[in-house]
């Protein structure tokens, strides 16, 4: 099925393979992951996560054979979402959350698709967002989270320029703000006090903006410890150029904290 291009939507198709089977959806965003994605779909898989969470690939349109129908229906994916428009992750992730709250889930997990993060760590996601919580950050650096290989000047960034830059906007201490393993509740996503499906969300100002904006208006927001693996050697799997890209990363934090995606700001 092809759904066009709306305001906020990027124009996309969907392949349904099963039905809605959970009260929780498990987006996955990604682009040519080649064997990171299969092996993390594995990894979820055999730990069964399939059963307490709909699994939904939101592809930014691979070409590197990954998203093989046979293969995705074996691993018990739920549904293919592929965008065919411009954007990147935002736009991936607009794509994804508009379709799951259509479908009526109570809430979103997101998670990268390289193969990084503790897939198994979704069941915890979900206890807290039944206990009440809005926003559910996943950290390597809390007690008991584990940070393994990660490159040296990714965790300073984070941990001194990225995450204090986005608990002084919240107004919420944070420790792992670059990490994309979290969850939102429905009545989070769907309060017109934060209306994630804008087209000013393309790579990663949604991921910025959602971090702050629970806190900011009186939802409830915590961490759990989940684990983040880079390779022992060999290319770190990241779409984030050195330069380019953590340029971007700042322009966007900065953005951020002015305020600059609020509803009420965009709609001027």
């Amino acid at each position: 099925m092809i759904y066009e291009k709306q305001p906020g939507v990027p124009k996309f198709s969907c392949q349904e393979y099963e039905e809605r089977s959970s009260e929780y959806v498990i987006l996955i965003p990604v682009i040519n992951e080649g064997d990171r994605i299969i092996r993390e779909l594995e990894r979820a898989y055999k730990s069964e996560v399939f059963k307490l969470a709909d699994l939904v690939i939101c592809d930014g349109g691979s070409s590197d054979g990954s998203m093989e129908e046979l293969r995705l229906k074996s691993l018990k994916v739920n549904t293919l979402l592929t965008k065919l428009d411009t954007g990147k992750q935002g736009t991936q992730l607009r794509m994804g959350i508009w379709w799951a709250m259509r479908r009526g889930y109570k809430g979103v997990i997101t998670i990268d698709g390289n193969n990084k993060d503790s897939i198994e760590d979704v069941p915890h996601f979900i206890a807290k967002i039944e206990e009440g919580y809005d926003l559910v950050q996943g950290s390597r650096f809390v007690k008991g989270g584990k940070a393994i290989n990660t490159p040296l000047i990714r965790a300073i960034s984070v941990k001194l320029i990225h995450a204090p830059i986005i608990s002084l906007t919240a107004r919420h201490r944070f420790t792992d703000t670059t990490n994309a393993f979290r969850a939102y509740s429905a009545r989070y996503l769907l309060d017109d006090r934060v209306q994630p499906l804008r087209d000013i969300f393309v790579t990663y100002e949604l991921l910025a903006y959602l971090s702050v904006r629970a806190t900011q208006i009186g939802f409830n927001a915590c961490e759990i410890p989940v684990t983040r693996a880079y390779p022992e050697k060999g290319k770190t799997p990241t779409k984030i150029s050195f330069f380019k890209g953590n340029f971007e990363l700042i322009r966007i934090l900065l953005n951020n904290a002015r305020g600059a995606y609020n509803p009420e700001t965009t709609s001027k």
